[in-house]
C-alpha cells in the first residue's frame, strides 16, 4: 500500500468487502452485493464500457445475478481527475499491441479505455443514431452487409438510451426520420462551432448543434456543463453522462457485482462445448468464476484476443470461431481533419470538443465517387494534444513549433467521422509476444482500401472549401488519423458468414454472447457508442424474453 490514493486505485480493488466507490461524492463509498465464485452466476460480463456497464445494469434490473469484470481502476471523478492531459493517461488502454498492414493504426488514447465504465468515461460525447439505411447497406446502398436488425427496433432503443443518458441536443435535427425532443435543451453552441455553421451555410448545407452525453441542466446528483473543456481526458464535475455515472450506479443497485482491476485472460469451457466460467487475474494471483453464461464486451481488440485464446479441443480456433470471421473485418473510422488559423480570436478549448456537426454526406448520396458516409465536427483540441498534430503531421519543431503554438487561441477545424468498408484482411490475431499477464499481445493489421481513401479525399476537399468560404489562412490538411474500433465479431443472419445471430449469441455455443462494438457488420459514419448501448438494451430485452419461454 503506498498511501497515494489515487497509485491505490491502481494498485488494489476498490470493488470489494461488499462496497464500491461512490462517483458523486468524494471518498464515499456505495453497499454492493457480492456472490461466491465457487457458484455459479447468471451472467459474467467481460468488460464495463458501452456494451458491458449496460447490458450488466439492464439485466441485474431484469433479476438475473451478474458480475462484471474490468481490467482496470475504479475512479471517482470529482477527486481524481484533473485537467491536465498528462495525468488523465491513466484511462487509456495503452497496453502493447502489434500493428501491422498497409495503414498500420495508432492505438490507445484515441480509441480505447481502461477503467469501470470503459472508454465512455473520456469519450466525446457525441451521441448520434445511424442512419436508417445503414442498417440494409448491401441491399439498399449496395456496399457492405445487411445487419439482422430493423431500424424501427433500433430506433426505440435509441430513444431509451438517450432517455438513460439525458442527452442534451436541438429541438429539430435536420437528417433522417422524425424523432422524439431530445430529453435536454442543446447547449449554447462555441466559437468553433459557430465557424463549423458558417462554413455549412456558406457551402448550402445543414448543420445542428451536436447531441451530447453531458448535461445541460442539472441532473440528481449530478450538475450541467461548465465548458471547462477536458472532455476527452475525464470528467472532473460528472456532468458527462458516461457509463461511470449512468448505467453502473444502477446495476449497483439493481444487485450486480463489478470487480475493477481483474483482467480475464481465458474462458473455460466443459466436455459439453458450454462455457462454464472464466479465468481471471486480481490481486495478483488468476481466479476462476463459474457462470451459466459468459459474456464478451471487450471492444473489437480485446474481445477477439480472449476469444481466440480460450481455444481448446473442442473449440481449436477459438470460441464461437466456426465460420473463420473471428477478428476479421475490423473497422476503424476515419478521423482526417481540415486545420485554420482566423483572426478573431477562438479559444476553441472552451467547451466539449465538437459542439457542432454535418451529417450531410451521410444522408446524400448523389455527387459521391465512394460508398458510405461521414460526419463532420467541429474541433477543440487541448494543447498538448496539438502540440501532438503540429509534430506528428506537420513535422514542427523548435522554433517553428512555439511560433504556431501562439495561434492556439486563433485556431479552428473541421473533422471527420468516416465509415471504412469491412474487409476480412483486416483483423485481429495473437501475437508469439506475451503481456505482463502471460497472455499473447493483440496483432491489428489494418489497411485502408480505394473507398475508404476516396471518402476522405472528398471529406478533405468539402472541408476545405468550408474553411475558405469563411476567410481562414494558413490551411492545411491532417491525412493520417483515425478512431473508434468496430468489427471482428460481426452479427449475421447466418452462422457460415457470423459470430453472433441479432441477439448477440453466438452461433456455436449457446451460453456466449458478444455485446460491444465488435458487432458491428457495418460502421456507419458516426460515433459508435449510442449505437452500441442501445444494442445492448435490446440484447438484455432479448435474454429476458428467451428465459421466459425456456430457451435460454
Amino acid at each position: 500500500m503506498s498511501g497515494d490514493p489515487f497509485l491505490e486505485a491502481l494498485e488494489t480493488p476498490r470493488g470489494r468487502d461488499g462496497r464500491a466507490p461512490d462517483v458523486f461524492r468524494r471518498g464515499g463509498w456505495v453497499p454492493m452485493r457480492e456472490y461466491p465464485e465457487r457458484e455459479p452466476v447468471d451472467f459474467a460480463i467481460v468488460g464495463t464500457g458501452a456494451g458491458g456497464g449496460t447490458l450488466a445494469c439492464r439485466l441485474a434490473e431484469a433479476g438475473f445475478s451478474v458480475v462484471a469484470f474490468d481490467a482496470g481502476a475504479w475512479w471517482r471523478p470529482l477527486e481524481e481527475f484533473a485537467s491536465d492531459e498528462a495525468h488523465q493517461e491513466k484511462l487509456f488502454w495503452t497496453d502493447e499491441r502489434l500493428c501491422d498492414g498497409d495503414d498500420p493504426l495508432k492505438l490507445g488514447t484515441n480509441n480505447s479505455g481502461r477503467a469501470v465504465g470503459g472508454s465512455t468515461v473520456h469519450f466525446a460525447m457525441v451521441s448520434l443514431r445511424f442512419r436508417p439505411e445503414w442498417f440494409r447497406s448491401r441491399s439498399l446502398l449496395g456496399y457492405g452487409v445487411d445487419w439482422p436488425l430493423d431500424w424501427r427496433e433500433m430506433w426505440r432503443y435509441y430513444t431509451e438510451v438517450e432517455q438513460a443518458l439525458k442527452i442534451s441536443g436541438p429541438v429539430n435535427y435536420p437528417w433522417g426520420p422524425e424523432r422524439p425532443r431530445y430529453p435536454y435543451r442543446q447547449h449554447e453552441v462555441n466559437a468553433p462551432g459557430l465557424a463549423l455553421a458558417r462554413a455549412c451555410e456558406a457551402l448550402g448545407v445543414a448543420w445542428a448543434p451536436t447531441p451530447l452525453a453531458t448535461l445541460s441542466a442539472p441532473r440528481e446528483d449530478a450538475p450541467p456543463c461548465v465548458y471547462r473543456g477536458f472532455c476527452v481526458a475525464g470528467c472532473s464535475t460528472n456532468a458527462k453522462q458516461s457509463v461511470l455515472t449512468t448505467w453502473i450506479p444502477r446495476a449497483l443497485r439493481a444487485g450486480a457485482e463489478i470487480r475493477d482491476l481483474a483482467m480475464v485472460g481465458r474462458i473455460e469451457t466443459g466436455a459439453d462445448g458450454l462455457a462454464s466460467g472464466l479465468h481471471y487475474h486480481r490481486e495478483g494471483a488468476w481466479r476462476f468464476q463459474r457462470a451459466r453464461h459468459v459474456v464478451v464486451a471487450g471492444y473489437a481488440i480485446e474481445t477477439p484476443r480472449l476469444l481466440l485464446n480460450s481455444a481448446c479441443a473442442r473449440h481449436p480456433h477459438g470460441l464461437g470461431n466456426s465460420s473463420g470471421l473471428l477478428g476479421r473485418n475490423l473497422m476503424v473510422h476515419t478521423n482526417q481533419a481540415i486545420w485554420g488559423r482566423l483572426a478573431e480570436e477562438v479559444r476553441w478549448y472552451k467547451g466539449p470538443p465538437s459542439m457542432a456537426l454535418c451529417e450531410h454526406w451521410n444522408y446524400e448520396d448523389r455527387g459521391k465517387d465512394f460508398f458510405g458516409g461521414y460526419a463532420f465536427m467541429s474541433q477543440g483540441p487541448l494543447p498538448a494534444a496539438w502540440v501532438a498534430s503540429q509534430t506528428g503531421n506537420r513535422g514542427l519543431w523548435g522554433q517553428a513549433l512555439v511560433d504556431a503554438m501562439q495561434h492556439y487561441n486563433h485556431q479552428v477545424g473541421l473533422k471527420i467521422v468516416g465509415e471504412t468498408l469491412p474487409q476480412a484482411r483486416n483483423r485481429v490475431t495473437l501475437a508469439d509476444e506475451r503481456d505482463r499477464f502471460g497472455l499473447p499481445v493483440a496483432r491489428v493489421t489494418w489497411s485502408l482500401c480505394d473507398n475508404d481513401r476516396r471518402l476522405v479525399a472528398h471529406a478533405l476537399a468539402f472541408m476545405r472549401r468550408g474553411l475558405e468560404a469563411i476567410d481562414a489562412c494558413d490551411i492545411w490538411a491532417e491525412s493520417d488519423n483515425t478512431a473508434h474500433l468496430a468489427g471482428t465479431a460481426r452479427m449475421g443472419f447466418d452462422p457460415a458468414d457470423s459470430v453472433v445471430d441479432a441477439d448477440c449469441r453466438s452461433w456455436d455455443i449457446g451460453n456466449l454472447w458478444i455485446c460491444d462494438g465488435s458487432v458491428f457488420p457495418t460502421v456507419g459514419g458516426v460515433n459508435p457508442s449510442l449505437t452500441i448501448q442501445a444494442i445492448a438494451c435490446r440484447t438484455a430485452d432479448r435474454i429476458r424474453e428467451l428465459a421466459r419461454r425456456g430457451e435460454l
